[in-house]
């Protein structure tokens, strides 16, 4: 595809992608990651009331209210505000002493991967479970060497990694245990909130996630001394006025970020309404597809419910690009996450060439999942309408 095709929103996902020319027609996109947007007024009066105090960043009154009310929400002793999830995870390895390799899974976002090898971290690449599409800590104790310092799960779809396990696997070989929760915030895990896990977890406040603060990010922590630690080195290593006392960046998050957060946690629990609603109308209109399985939430667990997991069978996976093409020729941009894999996207297939041979389960999951459209912009008659798009798909296959 050229680089003169139209691309769409950066907004709405986390990179931009180039759009089929059936899309861009489309009188109306369903999208992956389509933001979930709270009540307009609350915005415009915390806007307003930022503009009269003219304080736009460094750490202003929104962003500590910000703080307060994500450290509540998780029931954590600190929360700390940054300007997006990928300085986040920057910012926690650097505090934890990160060096020589980390443990990660490949089956994530690349910025997972690429926060440890922007500081000349090697990520290591460990399998997942098939079945829960997480770190699978078997596979994560066979790739430990004496170069290891750390392993950084991935709490994929907002459905929680094998805490105990990998945190028994950390302590054992004393490595630093932190997790990617990106997709976690409002989740929960045997009735503890994500993020209070390890020496810390790292929430994604991106346009795509389903908390938004047009682009932001926290890291949560019970670990007074990690949270000092943190706070100065976002703000170029400040502590106080006029003396700077360790290495630092610029990593605030400004307020005009904080009063979309906040806005947004005002209204999060019709969010979370909405995505149930969502989700069960994806099941039901998926039951019976044949060779079509949808991820399953845990009921006794909190979730947020914004990710629409559906994986192909053996006999369809390899037409996955038929189904995914004819939802976008229908307006519906489903996306193949998170294929193929970080061990296949450049600098790591060059880099670590040998990989794919650690990731039989990562490949296979990779090759069969696509992720479908929710959140508040989507309607029962939309989820209608794409599954009759993947029935149709599907049943020519089969009848093929």
């Amino acid at each position: 595809m050229g680089n003169n095709q139209p691309y769409a929103s950066t907004s709405l996902r986390a990179h931009p992608i180039p759009l089929l020319p059936a899309l861009t027609n489309s009188p109306r996109l369903l999208h992956v990651g389509c933001p979930n947007i709270g009540n307009r007024e609350h915005f415009l009066r915390r806007i307003e009331a930022m503009l009269d105090r003219q304080w736009l960043s460094n750490n202003g009154p929104l962003v500590q209210e910000f703080e307060k009310r994500i450290a509540e929400y998780v029931g954590v002793k600190h929360a700390i505000a940054v300007c997006n999830g990928t300085v986040a995870l920057e910012l926690a390895a650097k505090a934890l002493d990160l060096k020589g390799e980390v443990i990660i899974p490949s089956y994530t976002f690349v910025a997972t991967a690429h926060a440890l090898q922007w500081q000349g971290i090697r990520p290591v690449f460990a399998d997942i479970n098939q079945a829960t599409h997480n770190l699978d800590p078997a596979a994560v104790e066979v790739r430990i060497t004496g170069q290891t310092s750390a392993i950084v799960g991935v709490h994929l779809w907002g459905r929680p990694c094998p805490v105990e396990s990998l945190q028994e696997l950390a302590d054992r070989h004393r490595l630093a245990l932190m997790f990617d929760a990106s997709h976690a915030f409002g989740c929960s895990h045997k009735g503890r909130m994500i993020g209070n896990f390890g020496a810390c977890e790292v929430f994604s406040f991106h346009a795509t996630k389903f908390l938004n603060s047009f682009e932001g990010g926290a890291i949560t922590t019970n670990c007074d001394n990690l949270a000092v630690r943190l706070r100065k080195m976002k703000n170029f290593g400040f502590e106080g006025y006029d003396n700077v006392s360790t290495l630092g960046t610029n990593g605030k998050m400004p307020e005009i970020c904080a009063a979309m957060g906040l806005t947004g946690l005002d209204s999060i629990a019709d969010f979370i309404a909405n995505n149930r609603r969502n989700y069960d109308a994806y099941r039901e209109s998926l039951k019976g597809m044949p060779g079509i399985e949808l991820m399953p939430y845990d009921p006794e667990e909190a979730g947020n419910f914004q990710y629409i997991i559906v994986e192909l069978a053996d006999d369809l996976c390899s037409r996955r690009d038929e189904v995914v093409d004819a939802l976008h020729s229908g307006g519906v941009l489903a996306r193949k996450y998170f294929w193929p894999g970080c061990h296949r996207m450049m600098p790591y297939r060059e880099l670590y060439p040998e990989e794919h041979r650690h990731l039989g389960q990562t490949e296979r999951v990779a090759a069969r999942v696509i992720v479908l459209p929710t959140g508040m912009s989507v309607e029962t008659a939309d989820i209608e309408r794409i599954c009759g798009i993947i029935g149709e798909t599907v049943t020519g296959r089969i009848n093929g």
